[in-house]
């Protein structure tokens, strides 16, 4: 039986930086266990394919367990180590999730097949209010045989609704804000990610968020024996508890009949980052400029029909962010 804890509320000023740290995520360190040992092993208010559901679960695999190799300066003593599997020739990524892992399809792409916030059990949910600023979490991903492809974490919160990952279309009408981050190797070492969360909309009350880390950000890709290991993950949240999203001076996000451009005026010339993502979560547009005038043109044949978030981030911070249609 999979262990219940009451969602710990830590506050936390730190004065040097003006960040508080406030609502967080249970077992994040991944220090507590169930069934140690067991094929059904899987860190305490996290979920792997064990603990799935779905007409091929019972083929699924142990593909979680617990690790001693930290990061450096953590204070705990166990990550978390998820890796791939090949079953005749169909890889099965390694995957966990504050959610319930479904297995529907042998076509990993299947939309039959997601990870879901199940908001009535809290075993399979995370309970989540606030609005925090970003994610960080340390990870070292290894893909077998030092292939190109990338790991990935998403973090989609959400209103008192089952949410999909990935989204299907009424999931998408109960999202409140999105953190994703597709990574490559990291040649063997703990990397820090600092995910910074947009709030696209269009549910505006946050209940729950559902966190996902996969070996691989396409399903069914990699390589059997790619491994991805996870500590000591956090919430961070701004001095006034809900993050402070400030547009520039002047934007615009529009298309004509070639180009999807955004336009940008800031209070001054700095570095900018502009990452544009699918309604999934997966990052498919990503530069940097510096200048106080932004004006950025990308075509129209590289991206397919549908639903996008825009997401500028500037050096003071700032941080805006909007949704377009792609037709």
């Amino acid at each position: 039986m999979k262990k219940l804890f009451t969602l710990a509320i830590i506050f936390m000023f730190v004065a040097a930086t003006g960040v508080i740290k406030a609502q967080q995520i249970n077992n994040s360190g991944f220090e507590t266990w169930d069934n140690l040992g067991a094929a059904t092993e899987e860190p305490t208010d996290w979920n792997s394919f064990k603990t799935g559901t779905g007409t091929l679960i019972s083929f699924t695999s142990q593909q979680v367990k617990r690790s001693s190799v930290v990061r450096p300066g953590s204070s705990g003593i166990y990550s978390c180590v998820t890796w791939a599997r090949s079953t005749l020739g169909i890889i099965a990524n390694g995957n966990f999730t504050t959610g319930q892992v479904n297995a529907n399809s042998a076509t990993p792409s299947d939309p039959s097949n997601f990870n879901l916030s199940l908001t009535t059990d809290p075993a399979f949910s995370e309970a989540l209010t606030g609005h925090p600023d970003s994610l960080v979490v340390w990870v070292k991903f290894k893909p077998a045989g030092g292939g190109a492809d990338s790991a990935r974490v998403n973090a989609l919160i959400h209103d008192s609704y089952n949410m999909k990952d990935p989204p299907d279309v009424a999931s998408n009408a109960h999202l409140v804000g999105v953190a994703v981050e597709n990574f490559s190797s990291t040649n063997g070492q703990w990397s820090r990610l600092s995910i910074p969360f947009a709030y696209p909309g269009p549910a505006v009350t946050p209940a729950f968020v559902l966190i996902t880390f996969t070996t691989n950000k396409t399903p069914g890709s990699g390589a059997a024996g790619d491994s991805l290991y996870v500590d000591d993950l956090s919430l961070i949240y701004n001095a006034g508890g809900i993050p402070t999203v400030n547009k520039p001076v002047k934007y615009n996000v529009y298309t004509d009949a070639n180009d999807l451009i955004i336009q940008a005026t800031l209070q001054k010339p700095e570095r900018s980052e502009i990452c544009i993502y699918n309604i999934s979560g997966q990052l498919v547009f990503k530069t940097q400029v510096i200048s106080a005038l932004v004006s950025e043109h990308v075509t129209l044949n590289s991206m397919n029909k549908g639903m996008y978030i825009v997401m500028i981030t500037n050096e003071s911070g700032d941080m805006f962010s909007q949704k377009i249609s792609i037709n």
